[in-house]
């Protein structure tokens, strides 16, 4: 496969990367990208579809594959966020799906590769009846049950929600009910959105869940700052995802960027994605090295030199009119640490 896309001519929203261990190679997965100023995607019918990006670097990329079609599944709307865990050697594209009339709504569709074909595990979303929700992720447990991660909108509750349900073995039902984690409000860096309208409520957005090196099971998820959309963290203190869980007092990343998750890359460095500016047209992928230590999560350089000139929030008026020339270069680290 060719790779002729390099990670600055990527516009893309809630960019989520999957490092497959069986082709080694990344991938990210959306229903929008543009590239060059040419937009994905093109359809016949205008139905709702998943586009994925193949890498073999996380900076040159393939031209988009089409992943997924709609046909005869019950959503044409939203397809936000959608990310890929593999789950018993199969892959599963979790997002957030809506169709004319209906509340916003989480499933899993499956396939045998990271390039599908996907197809729905089942036609019925796995989030609750009667709740408008959005960004669903998938936590297995330590004792290897599977949950479905998700919010719970603010549109609807005001002060918006993470809450949880237990999935069956295929990833297709909730098999217990919803429980919730946390509400926006607990984060004590959190502001109110305010809408166009001057409306708004307290945001709850992209939660994913990360096992640190030392066992501690972490949270980021994402809300709004004074200064922009922000992620930050939240530690459970049981080591499970009953919690209680507590929020880490400042934020991760505030320069209207989030949606945020973690990786590692093959040779064992935990990197974290997530888009900036908050900006539809203008979202890009940036790529953080991070690092663990002293029990927190810790920003070691971002990668892509995508902020260079998109960066918004509090550094808003520090960024350049120019485009970024500087080579993307990854620090050579040892195994799951920095020295």
């Amino acid at each position: 496969m060719d790779y002729p896309v390099h990670v600055r001519d990527i516009r893309i929203s809630d960019p989520f990367i999957l490092a497959d261990p069986v082709s080694r190679k990344y991938y990210t997965y959306a229903r929008y990208i543009t590239i060059k100023g040419k937009s994905y995607p093109y359809t016949k019918d205008g139905g709702g579809v998943f586009y994925a990006l193949e890498s073999p670097d996380l900076i040159n990329w393939s031209e988009p594959k089409l992943v997924f079609e709609q046909g005869d599944f019950w959503a044409d709307l939203d397809y936000w966020a959608p990310e890929c865990h593999i789950w018993k050697n199969k892959y599963y594209l979790i997002s957030s799906f809506r169709a004319k009339g209906t509340y916003r709504k989480c499933q899993c569709l499956v396939a045998d590769s990271p390039l599908g074909p996907f197809k729905p595990v089942r036609q019925e979303p796995v989030t609750p009846e009667g709740w408008h929700c959005l960004d669903g992720t998938l936590y297995v447990d330590r004792r290897g049950n599977p949950w479905m991660v998700f919010c719970h909108e603010w549109l609807q509750v005001f002060d918006g929600q993470i809450a949880a349900v237990p999935l069956s073995d295929d990833l297709g039902e909730a098999i217990g009910d919803p429980v919730i984690l946390f509400r926006a409000s607990d984060a004590p860096w959190r502001d109110k959105f305010i809408g166009t309208n001057g409306g708004g409520g307290y945001v709850t957005d992209g939660p994913f869940l990360h096992r640190m090196q030392d066992g501690t099971l972490i949270m980021l998820w994402s809300n709004f700052t004074p200064l922009g959309y922000a992620t930050g963290y939240a530690r459970s203190l049981s080591g499970e995802i009953m919690g209680p869980w507590v929020q880490h007092p400042e934020p991760l990343y505030a320069h209207d960027g989030a949606h945020s998750m973690l990786f590692y890359t093959f040779e064992g460095q935990l990197m974290m994605a997530l888009h900036c500016p908050n900006i539809h047209q203008e979202k890009r992928m940036l790529l953080f090295e991070m690092e663990e230590r002293d029990g927190g999560l810790h920003i070691i350089n971002e990668v892509t030199g995508n902020w260079y000139n998109a960066i918004r929030g509090s550094a808003r008026n520090y960024r350049y009119k120019d485009e970024c020339i500087e080579p993307p270069v990854f620090t050579k680290l040892g195994k799951y640490s920095f020295r």
